[in-house]
């Protein structure tokens, strides 16, 4: 049985989960700022068509936002991951298998559907109950492989009349598509392989899907051949039954003011290190191993910029706080170098294994029973969201911490956030 596919993803995902709370915002431009409120990570439709692009920085749209009364959003991650669930939850009980490909797209497994009913009529009902059990909008691209349905979901979002739904199983519409897409816009074809493929004449998807797959294995990568067969139709990337084992937890922000001082960055370390360390928990994981990492400014001069990392390893693997916190203080020690102002700092926790049959250390007493006690505990705490339990060396000082001037409420993960109806 042939394969099919089905790319479902969010419009505008940031913007939308922030409008979804603020329905007077429904038609009003709209930002959504990165980590610090630095540059622009998401827009809406109306601050599309002011010209503002991506990852712009801020400071160059003053003007722009005052002038347009646009609205500014800092990154609410704890609202947008919960909003990605529920349409995750929602995709699942309508589709045979989804695999969630990033926090506003999933590739949905639609192999079989075609036998009793049209596939594009179950794109519009993927579309209509999300829209109507979450409320965000979704665009949705059917194909026989992954790449095709990237494609299709593009060609949804860039033209209204198809309602939001495109289905290629029909080989004549899909050559007509690929005919009008750029080479660079087909998934995994990034900035210098375009470049490449124009020098050669390739300019269009369809002309790369007419290359002789031989000659682009043998002069390119296996991987763009494999994107040659996916655009002819032929699925070489399979639906991800399970999510593939995590390999590392990275925990990294820059600094609202640069820290200049060792016990600043030492309370920050020791900060993102608990964080890191209560995902760990939360993904029934150990680490063995920590990688502390420090900079300053990419934009200080030349002859005045400082970064370096170190790492360390634990005997055995760890997933409790104290004796990582203890390793990522060492590792501070090892890194600081006085007299520079630091922007970013990180941690790091690699050489992960299940908590589960985990192996001890024959020549070391155990606290294991304890050590996991005392850590469920504070987890459990800190999850209830009454109180707040951290450790001494994350200190009670929050200027180093993001710049998040413009954050909104957790609507849907805090009791005190929910919203009011009157």
């Amino acid at each position: 049985m042939s394969r099919v596919f089905a790319l479902v993803d969010c419009n505008n995902f940031y913007v939308a989960c922030e409008q979804l709370f603020r329905p007077d915002l429904r038609h009003a431009p709209v930002l959504v700022l990165s980590n610090n409120d630095g540059c622009v990570v998401s827009r809406s439709k109306e601050a599309k068509a002011l010209g503002i692009g991506m990852a712009v920085p801020v400071f160059q749209l003053r003007e722009q936002i005052r002038r347009h009364r646009i609205v500014t959003f800092s990154s609410n991650y704890a609202l947008y991951a919960d909003l990605s669930a529920r349409v995750m939850q929602t995709l699942e009980q309508l589709a045979p298998a989804v695999d969630v490909y990033s926090i506003d797209e999933a590739f949905v497994d639609l192999t079989g559907v075609a036998a009793v009913r049209a596939l594009e009529d179950f794109g519009r009902e993927l579309r209509q109950t999300v829209q109507r059990c979450i409320g965000l909008t979704v665009c949705v691209g059917i194909a026989p492989s992954k790449t095709l349905a990237k494609l299709a979901n593009q060609a949804a979002k860039q033209y209204p009349a198809t309602g939001g739904v495109v289905d290629l199983s029909d080989p004549r519409r899909r050559r007509r598509l690929l005919a009008l897409m750029p080479v660079g816009e087909v998934w995994g074809v990034g900035r210098r392989l375009r470049e490449r493929l124009l020098v050669e004449g390739i300019e269009t998807a369809l002309q790369l899907a007419e290359a002789d797959v031989t000659d682009i294995r043998q002069r390119y990568s296996v991987q763009l051949a494999r994107t040659v067969c996916e655009l002819n139709g032929e699925s070489c990337q399979p639906l991800e039954d399970l999510p593939s084992p995590r390999q590392q937890i990275i925990c990294s922000r820059s600094f609202a003011r640069k820290i200049s001082t060792q016990a600043a960055m030492k309370t920050a370390l020791c900060h993102y290190l608990a964080r890191a360390a209560e995902r760990l928990r939360g993904e029934a994981l150990s680490a063995k191993m920590v990688t502390v990492f420090m900079r300053t400014s990419s934009f200080g001069g030349v002859g005045r910029g400082y970064a370096n990392s170190a790492s360390a390893s634990l005997s055995v693997p760890s997933s409790d706080t104290r004796d990582l916190m203890a390793l990522t203080v060492m590792l501070l020690q090892r890194l600081w170098r006085q007299g520079y102002d630091y922007s970013k700092a990180g941690v790091m926790l690699t050489d992960l294994y299940p908590q589960r049959g985990q192996q001890q250390d024959l020549f070391v007493s155990g606290s294991e029973p304890q050590s996991q006690a005392l850590m469920t505990t504070i987890d459990r705490i800190n999850a209830s969201g009454k109180s707040r339990v951290f450790f001494a060396g994350q200190g009670c000082d929050p200027s180093w911490r993001m710049r998040q001037a413009h954050l909104s409420p957790a609507y849907t993960t805090r009791w005190s956030d929910l919203p009011v109806v009157r």
